[in-house]
């Protein structure tokens, strides 16, 4: 006699178009494993202008008003943990599914995209790379570094115009391991990323040995503790008010002459983390900006 299917019940967020990575990390927790980005079908209304839907999915086994109310929770915390008064009472609904492996389903929506020369394709996917790309290959299953980020996408751009190779590289609030990965496939020589995060290390080895660069990248779960020695490159796509906080430490990390590039900083906080780079003594060579999200790039100039 066979299994009955598997009931899902779907978590439907309404995000803030610029928010919708960090909801998804946000939702990566319990039984929620699969994240999925738009509407779930042409019969569902579209979202207001400036929104977009973020869903997870949770089996009817792991489905409880105990999970329900530790995903509100970590939802209702966004907004102070951020500062981001747009997250505030974000609209969730929880709608029972029909049969169907719903798991999985997200990958009807996850399209592959490209940053630059760089194709990001899942494995399932028959998309074709152009002649000369780079291929990420990304399983986007975990609710989090998808790389679709504006954040995310700025720092791969940045990374393809400076990696010139052999580079030692660290990635500080590595997520996926997205960066450090691409970093390797660039042509560095050595990638260490940490996270406090404690599914991202796994995540991000994983990725690493999906796309052949395990023997040259090496992630933690933790802090700056982590920190040993000094690496050409230092990348930070992370909360801003972390980057203002451990400026110094970023900085004593990056070897003279070695660039940096700093993102996760929304419009609001870019006075206060650049006067935070500056007093670290990094010099900015250029600051990108993508909606209101700020990347700052520079360098940490030799003594002397």
């Amino acid at each position: 006699m066979s299994n009955p299917p598997v009931k899902w019940t779907e978590v439907r967020v309404l995000v803030p178009e610029s928010w919708q990575e960090l909801v998804a990390e946000a939702l990566a927790i319990g039984p929620c494993t699969s994240v999925a980005f738009g509407r779930p079908s042409l019969a569902v209304d579209a979202p207001p202008a400036g929104f977009e839907f973020v869903r997870t999915f949770l089996p009817s086994t792991s489905d409880s008003p105990e999970v329900r109310d530790e995903l509100l929770a970590v939802l209702r915390a966004l907004a102070s943990n951020t500062g981001a008064a747009e997250l505030a009472d974000l609209r969730v609904e929880f709608k029972e599914l029909p049969h169907e492996d719903y798991a999985n389903s997200w990958k009807k929506s996850w399209k592959p995209f490209r940053a630059r020369r760089l194709c990001v394709l899942p494995s399932w996917s028959r998309a074709r790379p152009r002649p000369g790309d780079r291929v990420l290959k990304l399983e986007p299953g975990g609710a989090f570094g998808s790389g679709r980020h504006a954040t995310t996408r700025t720092c791969l751009f940045v990374l393809q115009e400076r990696i010139r190779g052999g580079e030692r590289v660290l990635d500080a609030g590595s997520g996926s391991g997205i960066l450090a990965v691409t970093a390797a496939l660039l042509g560095a020589r050595e990638a260490l990323g940490f996270d406090i995060d404690p599914t991202a290390e796994t995540y991000a080895n994983a990725l690493a040995k999906d796309n052949g660069v395990d023997a040259r990248c090496r992630f933690a779960t933790g802090g700056f503790e982590h920190l040993r020695g000094t690496y050409d490159v230092v990348l930070a796509n992370i909360y801003s008010d972390v980057i203002q906080l451990h400026a110094k430490d970023l900085a004593a990390a990056l070897a003279p002459n070695g660039w940096f590039a700093f993102s996760g900083c929304p419009m609001h906080h870019a006075d206060a983390t650049r006067a935070a780079i500056l007093t670290a003594g990094l010099t900015l060579e250029e600051e990108r900006v993508r909606g209101r999200w700020h990347t700052l790039v520079g360098a940490r100039p030799r003594e002397g």
